[in-house]
């Protein structure tokens, strides 16, 4: 795993050309069995990768956080919100809250999240392999393969599997 994260970088950027045009094609004309697809390929692929030896999202970005997760968080913390955002959040140039900074602060040295059952949404769903109308999200999904290994195998199988 830590060979292929060291080379997952320039592995993603000299696929990214063609990831772009093939997600071009794709939001143009989505094939009818598209979310099916991409369901498959995500459960194919998640037994075989294990996050917990990887963890390279939560070293390497930081999810936003809606407010339902900032109230959800401080509570679990028996914190007021204000308090938690004091203590972890930033807004970032989008106007979202975001992690002071990464690596995660909720990350152990084990690759366990401290926070795993009430984590943010964005961590839940990450890397958003299997969403609904998976062609909607092709510029978060360009960047998620430079980022996590499994986002990289499901994007390279799905191009062999729709042409």
């Amino acid at each position: 795993m830590e060979q292929f994260l060291k080379e997952l970088g320039k592995k993603a950027s000299e696929k990214q050309n063609e990831n772009k045009k093939f997600f071009t094609k794709l939001k143009k004309k989505p094939p009818k069995n598209l979310d099916y697809v991409m369901q498959e390929l995500h459960e194919e692929e998640f037994k075989k990768t294990d996050c917990l030896e990887c963890a390279n999202c939560c070293k390497t970005t930081g999810p936003l956080f809606t407010n339902a997760d900032v109230e959800r968080i401080a509570k679990h913390f028996r914190q007021k919100p204000q308090k938690f955002i004091e203590n972890y959040l930033r807004i970032d140039e989008d106007n979202d809250y975001v992690l002071q900074q990464v690596p995660c602060t909720f990350l152990g040295a084990d690759n366990y999240c401290s926070i795993y059952d009430v984590r943010p949404k964005a961590c839940r769903e990450f890397p958003h392999t299997d969403r609904k109308k998976f062609q909607q999200i092709s510029n978060l999904t360009m960047k998620n393969v430079a980022i996590c290994p499994a986002a990289y195998n499901i994007v390279e199988e799905m191009k062999k599997r729709i042409k």
